[in-house]
């Protein structure tokens, strides 16, 4: 078992998916490190060099696109924040109104497209493929316009808003029904001022497997619950292989996703930070380019003078 499986286990098996962990805990990942580069042209050596590219992306990728992303001051629907929302408990006291909140952001979601940075990795990867070069996207987003912008290689760590899981069978597949249910039209208004549509379990989303009829749940990782772990351990392997990691759009201050890429750094290998602004993990990295993720990750991730195409 590798360091980094070892440590990310040890973090998992304690911590819940969306939780910070106590200060002992952050403690054991914090290396000293000079401050960050953000000198794009070093970056670019870098890149041309560079085997095997880890990308791990969270919400700031996608806010360039509209995605709301209910963090932070105003982040409601209605009067409740995701972390109210999106737990196992919420889902068992009221699953008319968490269908009701994952159904308006399933269909805000169809309305959106990826943008420059979410097309900048996808044609990277398709690229790169041609000259014998890997690129994997690690990202905490469910929205899956990484998807929509042709990624190929993705693991997609919180789930998808587009799947769904039985809670009966434990059945996981892909659904891009609008509405997800024909009680769901129309439903899911944000504003704080309309009232919940109390719609009875057995009209709810419903298992389709033959002789199941179970209910169905967005198939994402809730807070209070851990990754899946087949998912975990593929992108353990990736990181532990990755010769060179972009961390794009995350704040990094969850947890556990927010210690893959110090741990990368820590046996050496670059990481740099595309983000609005620094973050707690920015000076464990050795770039780190301000901005919209839209804006700097174009020319980074652009064809260099030395790659040959086929």
């Amino acid at each position: 078992m590798s360091l980094f499986h070892f440590a990310t286990r040890r973090l998992v098996s304690q911590v819940y998916c969306g939780l910070k962990p106590s200060s002992s805990k952050k403690q054991k990942f914090c290396l000293e490190m000079a401050r960050p580069s953000s000198n794009m042209a070093d970056f670019r050596e870098v890149f041309a060099k560079a085997k095997h590219i880890a990308i791990i992306t969270g919400a700031g990728v996608s806010a360039e696109s509209g995605v709301p992303t209910f963090r932070g001051a105003g982040g409601f629907w209605r009067k409740w924040q995701a972390q109210e929302l999106a737990t196992p408990g919420a889902f068992a006291r009221n699953p008319s109104r968490v269908w009701e909140f994952y159904h308006y952001r399933r269909e805000v979601m169809l309305t959106k497209h990826p943008n420059p940075a979410h097309i900048a990795i996808a044609e990277c990867e398709k690229r790169l493929s041609k000259q014998g070069r890997s690129v994997v996207v690690i990202t905490q987003n469910i929205d899956e316009l990484h998807r929509k912008a042709g990624t190929k290689h993705l693991l997609e760590i919180h789930g998808s808003l587009f799947k769904t899981r039985c809670t009966n069978c434990g059945n996981v597949t892909a659904n891009y029904k609008s509405p997800i249910c024909p009680a769901l039209a129309g439903k899911g208004a944000p504003d704080p001022e309309v009232e919940d549509a109390a719609i009875p379990v057995e009209h709810l989303p419903q298992c389709e497997e033959d002789g199941c009829n179970g209910l169905l749940r967005p198939h994402v990782v809730w807070f209070g619950e851990t990754l899946d772990p087949d998912v975990l351990t593929e992108a353990e392997k990736e990181l532990d292989m990755c010769d060179l990691c972009l961390v794009v759009g995350t704040s990094s201050v969850v947890y556990p996703a927010a210690m893959f890429a110090p741990q990368v750094s820590a046996r050496g290998v670059p990481v740099a930070e595309f983000n609005m602004e620094a973050t707690p993990a920015t000076n464990r990295f050795r770039f780190h380019f301000p901005g919209p993720c839209g804006t700097t990750l174009p020319p980074a991730l652009a064809r260099h003078e030395t790659e040959i195409i086929a």
